[in-house]
């Protein structure tokens, strides 16, 4: 399904890799390790690899060295192969404190033989509960494959491969918050135990006797508004001209929606939108539902 709107993502990214802040030579000039076991991260400067490994002793954690405000985060990943079970990998934006916002991509881990589950959520001003989750329709573990978070005024686009599995609309004008817009936040990745969740609704933990876990990130691309440490960001000038920020990325076209309806149609297993549980009023509040699906478009 190679389509011209797949061609433009993947041009701008191959722009950036060669010229953007993704080209740090060194893992220590564009990253912090934020916690590790012994040996738990393992980098590989020449072919831009970061491998993390989960044992008994634990997993690890690293972030940007940089803050961002808004921008395209990007980054190749091949998941644990075979009993995952438990498990959790990682790649999202956070910025930290009570009140944080955070964009997430997590991988469920799996027993051996089932798919993957990704699941996405949001956090603005400290409150999450926006989950979605789909099940991905390759194999995550047989090769790369390319997680992307474009972030921008107008919404937020995750993306698998350069299709579109789910995009949030700028609402502030709306609902005050329910998006994040003012503070900067890290790129960070991580691998860890999450037995008490992530599998089956917790009933399948780790099987430590398959120990260590290894999960591979690799071509690290962020061509996004750094912020100086006085708090300031170029981009507030004129942010219009990041390409970013452009038409194409303020709404979905026709071929995005359709790439969209046809993961929600065929992939995807949970909406927050939908849960009369956890939202009695659901599909109609949260608010903000009604104005994030692929068919409803003003």
């Amino acid at each position: 399904m190679e389509t011209a709107s797949r061609l433009l993502l993947a041009v701008c990214f191959t722009v950036m890799l060669c010229s953007g802040t993704g080209t740090a030579t060194k893992f220590e000039e564009q990253f912090n390790v934020v916690w590790s076991s012994s040996n738990n991260i393992l980098t590989y400067d020449d072919s831009k690899e970061v491998e993390l490994s989960l044992t008994k002793a634990g997993g690890a954690n690293f972030q940007s060295s940089d803050f961002y405000l808004y921008g395209a985060f990007s980054v190749k990943l091949k998941l644990i192969r075979g009993e995952s079970a438990g498990t959790v990998t990682a790649f999202y934006l956070t910025s930290f404190g009570k009140n944080h916002d955070e964009i997430d991509f997590e991988f469920l881990g799996n027993e051996t033989g089932e798919p993957y589950t990704l699941h996405t959520n949001l956090f603005v001003n400290g409150t999450g509960g926006r989950e979605q989750r789909v099940k991905l329709w390759f194999d995550p573990t047989a090769d790369f494959h390319t997680y992307t978070i474009i972030w921008n005024h107008y919404q937020i686009l995750w993306l698998v491969d350069y299709i579109p599995i789910r995009f949030h609309r700028n609402l502030e004008h709306i609902y005050p918050g329910s998006y994040p817009h003012t503070r900067p936040m890290v790129a960070s990745a991580c691998l860890f135990d999450a037995s008490e969740w992530a599998t089956q609704d917790g009933t399948k933990p780790v099987k430590w006797e398959h120990a260590p876990f290894v999960v591979k990130y690799k071509n690290f691309a962020f061509d996004a508004c750094a912020v100086l440490p006085d708090g300031s960001t170029p981009c507030n000038n004129n942010y219009r001209a990041n390409w970013w920020e452009g038409l194409y990325y303020q709404m979905l076209d026709q071929q995005r929606r359709d790439q969209l309806m046809w993961v929600v149609s065929k992939w995807k297993i949970y909406d927050y939108c939908y849960d009369n549980k956890r939202y009695p009023k659901a599909p109609k509040e949260p608010l903000e539902c009604q104005y994030n699906v692929p068919w409803v478009w003003e």
